[in-house]
């Protein structure tokens, strides 16, 4: 086929080829997702970050945070902490909407503020499925796999080598 192809020809092509194809039908193909909740009424989640792991609780409320029986201002001290346990709330317009009851175990505090955020993320997505798309795009469903990285032998840290001594 020497010579110029035009818009027009493009687009005859493109017009056969769909017409074998088909359009994808999007919104009637996506299945509706139910969501998972207890007979309390609540959705429940696990979350991790580095060596901790939190397992979380939400339910309709004022906004309550309770952290391993204490409130969310005594357990997390540091306002970044709190704030972090915030994010999904405001991200996805919940704020004061939920109460929120879990336990942590292992690893640092912010560690455990990481996981805390990790899982009521998750159990926001299970309560109400429609704000999976925004959680997801806020990068608060994915599980931050860093993690300390591992002495090695002959070695002072992971990588960190014994002072050089030349006499």
């Amino acid at each position: 086929m020497s010579g110029t192809h035009s818009l027009a020809d493009l687009k005859e092509v493109l017009d056969a080829r769909q017409a074998v194809v088909g359009t994808p039908d999007f919104p009637s193909d996506r299945v509706k997702v139910e969501p998972k909740r207890d007979a309390q009424g609540r959705s429940y989640a696990t979350g991790r970050r580095k060596e901790s792991t939190a397992r979380v609780w939400i339910k309709p409320g004022k906004g309550e945070i309770t952290v391993n029986g204490k409130k969310v201002v005594e357990y997390f001290a540091r306002p970044v902490l709190r704030m972090l346990l915030a994010q999904p709330f405001l991200v996805s317009d919940r704020h004061n909407q939920f109460d929120v009851v879990c336990t942590v175990a292992g690893g640092g505090l912010s560690g455990q503020a990481g996981a805390v955020r990790h899982g009521i993320s998750r159990a926001l997505t299970y309560y109400e499925p429609d704000l999976r798309g925004i959680l997801k795009v806020a990068g608060f469903l994915t599980r931050d796999s860093r993690a300390v990285e591992r002495k090695k032998y002959g070695k002072a840290k992971a990588r960190r080598s014994f002072q050089f001594s030349k006499r």
